[in-house]
């Protein structure tokens, strides 16, 4: 009697909002997608189940409506209703997500399903270990805001979560240490096995980008973000306002990012006359982020107190181009590469700019801090570091 074929693992896969068509589109033609500075996720997860032979569905919450098959692929774009919604609106449009991805589960029956967040609440998936399905949530922003008591909403849908971190999933993914702590914290320190990862990057990405312009006229900034009040944005438009009266006009801010403040904070650095040396460039793909970031000489992350950060990856980009950062311990990339950080308190406006004007005229420190760069970079290259990696493993230990 012949040997049948064993049956494929299924996993499925909650990716975010990230449009895992194109990106899959791309990675079958063997290339990264080029929208995206680092590794996508999307991508890496592609590349697990190749390695598996696993069959693998993604869902993401990409604004356009699409389904693809292909081989061992289902591809689907399904966008999240009231995606911008706050209040009692939010947490309603939180759960029937997630009761969309178990009647998903029902459907599909994968073995395994991995669940980034953002997509739903925790606990809405302590029912799919009932259904037979595994479940690991990857987490890429902390569960509260470091340095903000909780609100007495954050703690009721903590204790909630509480169940699914201990029992309710199998393990769990984070994106940096600072996530790991509050998962044990939230699991009364009895969570389920974390496996930490990194950001992933190609070197080829960064090959090239030649060291900053000593010259420093002008001594450019640059912001890489979602242009948003809790980013910090109109923190730099302040200190900028600052330079500009005390006639540091020789020092220019570059913005890049999408975001709902864009317009606002175009407008304001108009009304303030500084839109000269603080530019709003918008979106920024792969081959304009290598150019922007060829012409700065500084990277500066002002996330507020107010923002769930989770790694920052604006930082690890910033180190991979030999170019210092600015930013606080509310980044959690801080304790990745602090040696080539210039730290500042957080939700101190003039703390940056006084970080700023010593990298200026201080050549001998702004030197300490390049160099640092080039001391902390291979982790961010080390496919061993990556979530990729940290997910087989992760498979590895449930086969």
């Amino acid at each position: 009697m012949a040997n049948s074929r064993p049956k494929s693992l299924r996993i499925l896969y909650a990716a975010g909002p990230g449009n895992v068509i194109g990106t899959y589109k791309y990675w079958l033609n063997g290339q990264d997608d080029p929208s995206q500075v680092c590794v996508t996720y999307s991508g890496q997860f592609y590349d697990v189940c190749r390695f598996l032979d696993a069959e693998g569905y993604v869902i993401s919450s990409f604004k356009e409506k699409e389904f693809f098959h292909d081989g061992q692929f289902t591809i689907e774009h399904r966008p999240m209703q009231f995606k911008n919604a706050s209040g009692i609106l939010y947490h309603f449009n939180q759960v029937w997500y997630g009761i969309g991805l178990i009647f998903s589960a029902l459907t599909w029956k994968p073995d395994i399903a991995v669940v980034n967040e953002g997509t739903t609440h925790w606990f809405v998936l302590s029912i799919l270990p009932y259904l037979g399905v595994k479940v690991v949530p990857s987490l890429h922003c902390t569960l509260w805001r470091k340095y903000i008591p909780l609100t007495t909403t954050e703690k009721i849908i903590s204790r909630l979560n509480k169940h699914f971190f201990t029992n309710g999933c199998t393990a769990v993914l984070t994106a940096s240490i600072d996530i790991s702590k509050q998962v044990q914290e939230c699991a009364g320190g009895r969570s389920r096995p974390i496996f930490e990862f990194l950001p992933m990057y190609r070197r080829s990405v960064f090959d090239g980008i030649a060291p900053p312009n000593e010259q420093y006229l002008p001594f450019i900034v640059l912001f890489v973000g979602r242009i948003e009040v809790y980013k910090g944005v109109f923190d730099l438009l302040e200190i900028a306002k600052h330079f500009s009266c005390k006639g540091r006009q020789d020092i220019k801010f570059e913005i890049c990012g999408t975001g709902s403040a864009l317009e606002s904070l175009r407008f304001a650095a108009q009304q303030s006359k500084v839109d000269s040396f603080f530019v709003c460039h918008g979106y920024c793909n792969q081959p304009q982020m290598r150019e922007m970031l060829g012409r700065a000489h500084v990277i500066i992350v002002p996330t507020t107190t107010a923002f769930v950060e989770g790694f920052c990856q604006v930082v690890a980009e910033g180190i991979l181009a030999g170019r210092p950062v600015v930013t606080s311990s509310v980044t959690p990339a801080l304790s990745y590469v602090s040696d080539a950080v210039v730290e500042v308190q957080p939700n101190d406006v003039q703390g940056y700019g006084d970080a700023l004007l010593k990298l200026y005229s201080d050549r001998n420190f702004y030197e300490q801090k390049r160099q640092a760069c080039l001391q902390v970079q291979e982790q961010f290259y080390n496919p061993s570091n990556s979530w990729g990696n940290a997910l087989k493993s992760v498979l590895k230990t449930i086969q």
